[in-house]
């Protein structure tokens, strides 16, 4: 059985306890799942499938502490030849052109590494979805437990 590994970038706190609480869903149903709090490029390339939650900071950027991850992806371009992978954007639509910006940065990142998208690119409105738990764990369920 393959393992996923879940990578987070958080400022104040969301999307890491969002990542906490889609590693317990998905060990609930049986597939094991790898938080990883600080991220180095290994990580990346001994994933047999990734997992990215993250929430946007600044003027649509990366959170500090997965920033230095994405820049080492960027520089060294690990090829993930088809690794499946999924990525959760969490952001606020009143900040407009910046709307989940380090999500969809982290997406057309990991097409580009080639890596093979398990489903599009989860944008989850602060505006719209007070708890992100009630958007994202049905389609957590949904997307590695079927």
């Amino acid at each position: 059985m393959s393992r996923v590994s879940i990578f987070y970038g958080s400022v104040y706190g969301n999307a890491q306890q969002l990542a906490e609480d889609v590693q317990t869903e998905l060990e609930q149903h049986g597939v094991k799942a790898e938080l990883l709090d600080e991220p180095k490029l290994d990580d990346v390339q001994m994933a047999d499938e990734l997992l990215f939650i993250s929430s946007t900071t600044g003027q649509g950027d990366v959170p500090p502490n997965l920033e230095g991850l994405i820049l080492d992806m960027e520089s060294r371009f690990p090829l993930l030849d088809g690794r499946p992978f999924a990525v959760v954007a969490l952001g606020d639509s009143s900040y407009g052109d910046t709307y989940c910006g380090a999500g969809r940065h982290i997406y057309a990142l990991l097409e580009e590494l080639q890596g093979s998208a398990k489903a599009p690119l989860l944008k989850v409105d602060a505006c719209e979805t007070l708890e992100p738990q009630d958007e994202v764990l049905p389609w957590i369920k949904q997307l590695y437990t079927n």
